[in-house]
C-alpha cells in the first residue's frame, strides 16, 4: 500500500489502514540507493553455492514449495529508523533475498522488527517474492484483531501469508478468528507458537485437535527435545514445522569456534560451522523451513549457502550429532 491509495478491503468486516510508517524522506532516499548500491555489488549467494541445487519443502496442507531458507527477526530487526540502521538491515535483506530466500517471520513482540521490514520493502525498487509470516500476541478477539491489521500495516504486506498465534497467548480466541479469516481468504495458512518448549502438553493437543498448517518452536543439534513428539505428530498430522533458535542463540558457536571442520562437512555442501547446524536441522524429513536471525551481512550470506546443495541422511545426522559432542 502506498500513501494516498485506497483502503485494501479484504471483506466487509475487515479493513486494513493506508497509512504507513513514514520514515523521514530523506531516510527513504537513502535506503532506496542503498538497495541499488548493494545490487550493483552483488550480495548474492557463493558461485560455488548458485550452481548446487536449492532445497525445496513442501506445506504439507497444500503441497506448496518454500525454500527452506527463511529469515527471523526477533532482537536483530529491533532497530531505530535511522539511515544508519535501515542502511545496515537492507544490505542484510538483499542478501537474503539473492540467496533465494522468501520467508520473512515476524512478531508484535519484537519491538520494532516489524516496522523495519516494512521500510525495507517499500523502498526496494523491485518487491521481492515473500512468504509474509507474523504472529498475533495480544488477549482479546477484537485486540488481537486490531494488532494483526496494524502488522500488515507495519510490513507493508495486503495479505499475510502467515499468521500464528505467538505462544499461545489467548489461542482458542485467535484461532477461531483465524480459521475465519482464512476461509475467507484473508490470511493463507494459521498457525501456532512456542518458545523454550513452554507449554508442551497444550502445544502438542493444538496440534492434534486443530486444523492448523504450520507450527513454530526452538529445534537444533544440541536441543533436541522436538525430535521425541513434536516433530513426528507434525509429519503425522501434515503440519509444516518452522524452525526457531538453530544456533541455540549463539551458543553453538562457543563449542566449535576454532574447530575444524570434519570430512562429513564437504560431502554435505557446507563450508562452515553454521552450515554444518543448520544442515543437521534440515536433515529432519518433518523440517519445513528455518528461521535463523541475524543483523550481519557476512552472517546472512553463510546461512544462505545452507538452502543450497546435499542434505545429510539418517546415518550421517548420526555422525554429525557424535562430531558435535566430541567438541
Amino acid at each position: 500500500m502506498t500513501p494516498g491509495s485506497e483502503p485494501e478491503t479484504l471483506n466487509a468486516n475487515i479493513r486494513f489502514p493506508t497509512d504507513i510508517t513514514m520514515i523521514k524522506r530523506r531516510h527513504l532516499l537513502q535506503l532506496s540507493t542503498g538497495l541499488l548500491a548493494a545490487r550493483s555489488l552483488g550480495l548474492k549467494a557463493a558461485p560455488e553455492a548458485a550452481s548446487l541445487p536449492m532445497i525445496q519443502r513442501p506445506i504439507p496442507s497444500t503441497g506448496e514449495m518454500l525454500p527452506v531458507m527463511g529469515m527471523g527477526t526477533s532482537r536483530t530487526f529491533d532497530m531505530p529508523d535511522d539511515a544508519e540502521s535501515l542502511a545496515a538491515l537492507q544490505k542484510v535483506m538483499q542478501a537474503f533475498f539473492s540467496g533465494g530466500g522468501e520467508v520473512i517471520d515476524s512478531s508484535p513482540m519484537y519491538g520494532n522488527a516489524e516496522f523495519r521490514v516494512g521500510d525495507v520493502l517499500r523502498a526496494m525498487p523491485e518487491p521481492p517474492k515473500i512468504f509474509a509470516a507474523t504472529k498475533v500476541w495480544t488477549t482479546g478477539r477484537d485486540q488481537g484483531i486490531a494488532q494483526m491489521q496494524e502488522s500488515a500495516r507495519r510490513m507493508n504486506v495486503k495479505r499475510f501469508d502467515l499468521i500464528a498465534v505467538h505462544n499461545l497467548q489467548d489461542w482458542k480466541i485467535h484461532l477461531e478468528t483465524l480459521k475465519t479469516w482464512k476461509a475467507e481468504g484473508n490470511v493463507r495458512y494459521i498457525g501456532i507458537t512456542t518458545s523454550h518448549g513452554r507449554d508442551h502438553e497444550e502445544f502438542l493437543s493444538v496440534m492434534r485437535n486443530e486444523p492448523i498448517d504450520f507450527v513454530q518452536f526452538s529445534y537444533n543439534i544440541e536441543d533436541r527435545t522436538a525430535e521425541r513428539e513434536i516433530l513426528p505428530l507434525a509429519a503425522e498430522r501434515g503440519i509444516a514445522t518452522m524452525i526457531n533458535r538453530p544456533y541455540q542463540r549463539g551458543a553453538l558457536f562457543s563449542k566449535s569456534r576454532g574447530k575444524e571442520l570434519p570430512a562429513l562437512a564437504a560431502e554435505l555442501d557446507c563450508s562452515s560451522w553454521g552450515q554444518f547446524y543448520l544442515k543437521y536441522i534440515l536433515g529432519h524429513p518433518a523440517v519445513t523451513c528455518i528461521i535463523p536471525a541475524t543483523a550481519s551481512v557476512n552472517h546472512m550470506v553463510d546461512n544462505m549457502r545452507a538452502n543450497f546443495g546435499r542434505l545429510p541422511d539418517a546415518q550421517q545426522r548420526a555422525e554429525m550429532l557424535r562430531v558435535f559432542e566430541q567438541l
